[in-house]
């Protein structure tokens, strides 16, 4: 199951939409092997960056390198060597699929993946997921590991997980950021994203904070009240 892990290092990255900045600015310099934890509220453009650091949203601005490949120009090389376990909804189980489905899928679809790496990755994350069970039944916590799992199959050089916490209790979010831990021990860097930085100690941390971002904002004196005549 081991890979080697890759630096990722950015510069003054930015992604612009139609309505403004979704993030902007963005230095950060994670080892290889190194663990990522970008948080900020909703709309803080959390999504957005980790995707942009695996290749899979092109830069406004700045400079992005993974591994010694850098973005836009090797994105087709950065995008074969970073997985995607969740960064929703662009990228996320589906629920109505069974645990024996999705495996099967990951095989067919990404090279190199077999059902017996599949099995050693729920094994170095300590998780027994049955054929049977349907991935909306394992729970927030069952189902993030699941993800990671099929996504430390590929044998990443980084692995992108988003919504670390999302729907987690506090008492809860301890296991899974061991468990995002584990995977590190065989390799990969890990590159996560979540509401709040995952709690001490957390060797090789490095934590950025993302702004919430407001993209919708009237000019003042605009009226927002519609009243819909009935007759």
């Amino acid at each position: 199951m081991t890979a080697a892990g890759v630096d990722v290092m950015a510069r003054g990255a930015s992604v612009r939409g139609r309505r403004g900045p979704v993030f902007e600015g963005v230095d950060l310099d994670v080892p290889a092997g190194g663990l990522l934890a970008a948080h900020g509220p909703a709309g803080s453009g959390r999504t957005s960056l980790l995707l942009a650091l695996a290749g899979r949203m092109r830069l406004s601005g700045g400079a992005v390198r993974v591994g010694g490949h850098v973005l836009p120009a090797a994105g087709g090389r950065v995008r074969r060597m970073v997985a995607v376990a969740r960064a929703a909804p662009a990228v996320d189980l589906e629920g109505r699929l069974r645990v024996r489905e999705v495996m099967a899928e990951r095989c067919l679809t990404s090279p190199g993946v077999t059902g017996r790496g599949i099995r050693e990755a729920f094994a170095a994350l300590d998780i027994a997921p049955r054929g049977t069970d349907l991935v909306e039944d394992l729970g927030p916590a069952g189902r993030l590991l699941l993800a990671t799992a099929l996504a430390l199959a590929e044998r990443p050089g980084a692995l992108v997980v988003d919504d670390v916490d999302e729907g987690l209790p506090p008492d809860a979010q301890g296991p899974v950021w061991q468990a995002l831990q584990q995977v590190r021990d065989h390799g990969p860097t890990v590159l996560a994203g979540c509401l709040h930085p995952p709690p001490p100690p957390t060797p090789g941390l490095v934590a950025l904070l993302l702004p919430r971002r407001s993209r919708d904002r009237l000019p003042a004196g605009t009226a927002t009240v519609r009243k819909d005549a009935d007759t």
